[in-house]
């Protein structure tokens, strides 16, 4: 099979860990005009954030709420602070600083997860990210999405693909965990395409990935490429089909973070059968452990 995150975070805490999602206040500089405006393609209102914690409330605060939400669940668990909306090193390293010590300072939290874009990993942040992670463990998520130039355009990712790679290069330097996140279906894109971006991403070093599913989301410029018919979206079976395929590459040690991503329900469009997560769940895993098996037969 492969390795979920369930079973890398016990081995290495011993316990479950849940991540409380946070919102640092952060924006993006594919949105604030330094890179672009209106973010990628794909990406809605709230910069992936859909399920943090909203801002505007201490770090502290939001970890208090984030965790009574979930403590039903965790009993005798452990919790991540997962710095989660828009792009979580995209401020000046005083405040980073400042915000990931207070995320990490309770007992409870036993490390740091940060989403963020390649190319705003500037040194000194870089820096700061391996000093945090001689206090507790650090993990960075980068959001690849693709590895073909010409399908970044496409979606506006707004950064060539040799930033991600050294950004992952800067990262593993200081010690950090790097987290790749992947897209599958991305516009004009064949399995054979995702695969290659999967390969290039073990190639470099990624410790895990998290794999997504293109989904339109209502207010996003993906969501007016699809009403003008310029792609279509997978189909269920279409995309266990490639998720296998990828997850094939993976070395052992690589660890799947997510086999499937999803928006808030409220403002999918496409494709509609995504939005009913139980049943996609069930059926991803269960495709993947026939699928697997098979190969290890």
């Amino acid at each position: 099979m492969y390795k979920t995150a369930n079973d890398h975070y016990r081995e290495i805490f011993g316990c479950k860990v849940y991540k409380l999602s946070l919102d640092g206040g952060f924006t993006c500089p594919n949105r604030d005009g330094t890179v672009g405006y209106g973010g990628c393609s794909f990406c809605s209102g709230q910069g992936s954030g859909d399920f943090a914690a909203k801002p505007g409330v201490s770090v502290t605060d939001q970890l208090h709420r984030a965790k009574a939400w979930v403590e039903q669940k965790n009993k005798g668990g452990k919790y991540m602070a997962y710095f989660q909306a828009f792009t979580g090193t995209y401020a000046p390293v005083a405040r980073l600083r400042q915000m990931y010590l207070e995320a990490i300072a309770p007992e409870e939290i036993v490390g740091l997860t940060i989403g963020t874009r390649p190319d705003c990993l500037p040194p000194e942040t870089v820096s700061l990210l391996g000093e945090l992670h001689r206090i507790k463990p650090v993990t960075v998520e980068l959001g690849l999405q693709t590895v073909h130039e010409e399908t970044a355009r496409r979606i506006r990712r707004g950064y060539p693909t040799a930033v991600y790679f050294d950004a992952l290069r800067k990262l593993k330097a200081v010690g950090v965990e790097v987290v790749t996140h992947i897209i599958l279906g991305l516009p004009g894109e064949t399995p054979e395409m995702a695969e290659e971006t999967t390969r290039q991403a073990v190639l470099a070093g990624t410790d895990g990935v998290k794999f997504h599913l293109l989904h339109v989301l209502k207010g996003t410029t993906l969501e007016e490429d699809y009403r003008r018919g310029e792609f279509t979206c997978l189909e269920l079976e279409e995309y266990a089909a490639i998720l296998t395929r990828c997850i094939r590459i993976l070395p052992p040690h690589v660890v799947v973070h997510r086999i499937t991503g999803d928006g808030a329900k409220r403002d999918l469009v496409a494709p509609l059968w995504s939005g009913d997560k139980k049943r996609v769940m069930n059926y991803l895993k269960g495709y993947l452990a026939r699928e697997l098996a098979q190969q290890e037969d």
